[in-house]
């Protein structure tokens, strides 16, 4: 794989995938431990959290401000949102204890600093920040500061807002910085996701690059992988049916599986720049095409069009000689069928 920069929270040089617990635990605590043992059975390296709280992300207020108009969320108040999507913070170390238990590693989106001194004394392995607060520089920069891995979505980000975050935490000495192409729409249609933004965000800002999808399907991220995305973040649900304000763009167990499995698949056709011919290869040769003799020949005959050909298998001398042995004559009888080999020519 094309690493450019070591994170430590990867462990090794394979596609990081990501399952976004989110709001799909509707509040209830068994329905978490449910689906994090779910995203463990799906092959998932990791799962993620979000820590807030209506309090910490907006404020109690009903006018127009406050009010979302459009998408799957509209009618309500950020507010009264947030109430429903939370995960209470008590939770949370609980939380990240079984899913060590099950060999997945947790982190969590930050949405400010007292979410940020939470997670701290949790220990998480690293931080991710959302794509709505990546304009927030001085959070960036407190979440940074701390030296662990820093993930970023840029679904609402321009080109100046990328650099700037990214400047913000190089500027506190933390260079371990990811960068995830995000399409912040809900779902997202599959025509907004412009993959090939992937490399040059890579080749731009030299870091990690990877996807947070919000599309329908595992099209995007499995597609991805060719583009060189090395971390992949879907959202996770037990059913879509559970009343869940992420439930339309959340993928249920068996499809986030079959997504792995793809993912994993096109992780291993990507591979490496290699021009070297494997055993198998090299075997295989034997059908390719060779100069033969197609027409008997006797000792002192010259080679032409007629008594000479390419053509498989590959016994005989490589094509390329063919012009060149044309005119010289035999050393001995030559039988049709026969390879020719430089011995034969005089």
């Amino acid at each position: 794989m094309m690493n450019n920069k070591n994170i430590d929270i990867f462990g090794n040089d394979k596609i990081y995938i990501i399952a976004e617990l989110s709001c799909n635990h509707q509040q209830d605590y068994d329905t978490a431990v449910e689906t994090i043992e779910a995203i463990s059975n799906s092959g998932a390296d990791a799962v993620k959290l979000q820590t807030y709280t209506p309090d910490t992300m907006t404020i109690d207020c009903n006018n127009k401000n406050f009010q979302i108009e459009e998408g799957p969320w509209s009618g309500r108040t950020l507010y009264d949102l947030y109430q429903e999507a939370y995960t209470p913070w008590d939770w949370q170390p609980k939380l990240k204890d079984y899913a060590e238990e099950l060999g997945l590693q947790l982190f969590s989106s930050a949405f400010d600093k007292t979410a940020v001194d939470f997670l701290e004394e949790m220990d998480v392995p690293a931080y991710k920040v959302a794509s709505f607060e990546i304009q927030d520089i001085p959070l960036i920069k407190y979440i940074a500061s701390k030296g662990k891995p820093v993930i970023m979505s840029t679904g609402i980000a321009t080109l100046s807002d990328i650099e700037a975050a990214v400047k913000a935490c190089r500027e506190v000495g933390n260079d371990q910085i990811a960068l995830l192409k995000c399409t912040s729409s809900y779902p997202a249609p599959i025509e907004k996701a412009n993959l090939k933004t992937i490399p040059n965000m890579r080749e731009t800002f030299d870091v990690i690059v990877g996807l947070s999808d919000h599309t329908l399907g595992s099209t995007v991220p499995i597609t991805s992988v060719a583009l060189g995305a090395q971390i992949i973040e879907k959202h996770f649900i037990l059913d879509r049916d559970l009343d869940s304000p992420d439930a339309e763009f959340s993928m249920e167990p068996e499809e986030f599986k079959q997504m792995v499995k793809s993912v994993r698949k096109a992780e291993q056709a990507v591979g490496d720049v290699n021009y070297e011919l494997s055993d198998k290869v090299e075997e295989n040769k034997q059908f390719a095409r060779s100069l033969f003799v197609v027409k008997d020949i006797e000792k002192g005959e010259k080679f032409t069009e007629e008594n000479v050909k390419s053509i498989r298998p590959g016994y005989g001398l490589d094509p390329k000689y063919y012009d060149k042995i044309l005119g010289n004559r035999a050393t001995r009888n030559l039988d049709k069928g026969t390879p020719i080999d430089f011995k034969e020519i005089k």
